[in-house]
């Protein structure tokens, strides 16, 4: 066997598992679970209807690079939501899920003989981790810094690390914070890059789900102000899951530097991994509509402006700019015994946010907190807002 498989730590659903291990949840109170980001508003029609459409496609083979009509849709979206111009058959490639391609990515990027770190943001998403370590490399988590959201503070990332460093995973909107990176990190990002040569992928499956005027800014984007039209050494990841509410399709793209999608386009070959041709047609469809999207952020936003404040009333908690998480202290700081407390008397599950990130310079900045995924419909989630409420004001911190 592999023996870097050794290294992967358990992923936090199944350390939470074992949490609640042996605890009986509530009794007379139906589970409500915020602890998973899987979407769960309805699918779109027009996307299962596109669906159903291209059965007759499931008797060829798919080319592994995608039909030219999705290259084209997927770099026509980037242009009405970004105004960038790319290049369908060289700067936009077909992933089967963000998720897999970061996963990929790493494979494609990391040359493992030189000795090669892979910086993420911690807290993270785990596949960032398992990706780095896989591929050979020496995880590196970047410091984040609480007073802006847990952002990355790139200026605490040592010389010597940035030296050796091949690949820099960004979330942009964060997962679990939702903070999105402005253009001034950015640009600190691209000159430590130019320095040093290493890669960026951004991941951006949460841009569509957003409570500010302003979209959230993309990798690409940034590039494109700062004049870095060739987007040298960045490459975007992005998704229909949360955006469309698609998460079974398993459907989204990666677009950016054109060498290196040509080389990650040889490795995907090999790999196996060329998108369904029903897969294909649904997305076309999904792409090329933008009014289920605004309706499904409109969803959020109202959700969001119903639960934040009541869980405000307890807990440390505000409205992110993006993403579908709230991101909150706890009182006692004990995130563990907060979730497993509030399972055990109000049957509610929530992910302690020390499963999140790890430890680093003797701090675990997901210790404390617990993140929340508002996914479910509104009423479900302002019922899971009440319990915790509840839950917090009979269990009062005890006193140092």
């Amino acid at each position: 066997m592999n023996p870097l498989l050794e290294k992967l730590q358990p992923y936090p659903f199944e350390r939470l598992r074992k949490l609640f291990a042996g605890v009986p949840p509530a009794p007379g109170l139906r589970p409500i679970s915020l602890g998973i980001g899987e979407p769960r508003h309805p699918t779109p029609a027009f996307i299962q209807e596109a669906l159903m459409g291209a059965l007759p496609g499931l008797s060829v083979y798919p080319a592994t690079g995608g039909e030219p009509a999705l290259r084209e849709a997927c770099a026509a979206w980037m242009q009405r939501r970004y105004g960038l111009v790319l290049d369908p058959l060289a700067q936009v490639l077909p992933v089967n899920g963000s998720r897999e391609a970061l996963f990929a990515f790493a494979q494609t990027v990391v040359d493992a003989s030189r000795d090669a770190v892979v910086v993420c943001p911690n807290p993270f998403y785990q596949i960032y981790e398992g990706a780095a370590l896989l591929s050979g490399a020496t995880p590196f988590y970047a410091p984040s810094d609480p007073a802006r959201n847990f952002a990355v503070d790139w200026d605490r990332v040592p010389e010597a690390t940035w030296a050796r460093t091949q690949l820099v995973f960004v979330c942009s909107p964060g997962n679990p914070t939702g903070a999105v990176m402005p253009l001034e990190e950015w640009r600190k990002l691209f000159a430590l890059s130019d320095r040093h040569g290493f890669v960026i992928a951004s991941d951006e499956c949460y841009s569509e789900i957003y409570f500010r005027d302003d979209a959230p800014l993309g990798g690409l984007e940034a590039a494109a102000k700062l004049g870095r039209t060739d987007f040298k050494r960045l490459v975007a990841f992005t998704s229909l899951s949360k955006r469309s509410n698609v998460p079974g399709l398993r459907s989204g793209f990666v677009a950016g530097d054109a060498s290196i999608l040509k080389q990650f386009l040889l490795y995907r070959t090999y790999h196996g991994s060329a998108m369904s041709p029903v897969v294909q047609a649904a997305s076309v469809a999904a792409w090329r509509d933008e009014a289920h999207v605004v309706e499904n952020r409109a969803l959020y936003r109202r959700k969001f402006a119903e639960v934040t404040p009541l869980l405000a009333s307890v807990l440390d908690v505000r409205l992110p700019d993006a993403g579908f998480y709230l991101w909150a202290a706890v009182p006692g700081g004990d995130d563990e015994a907060f979730a497993r407390e509030l399972f055990a008397q109000y049957n509610v599950t929530v992910l302690p946010g020390s499963y999140l990130a790890r430890e680093a310079e003797s701090l675990n900045p997901g210790r404390g907190r617990i993140r929340m995924a508002l996914v479910a419909e509104t009423a479900e989630c302002l019922e899971a807002a009440q319990r915790i409420v509840q839950f917090v004001q009979s269990n009062p911190p005890s006193k140092p």
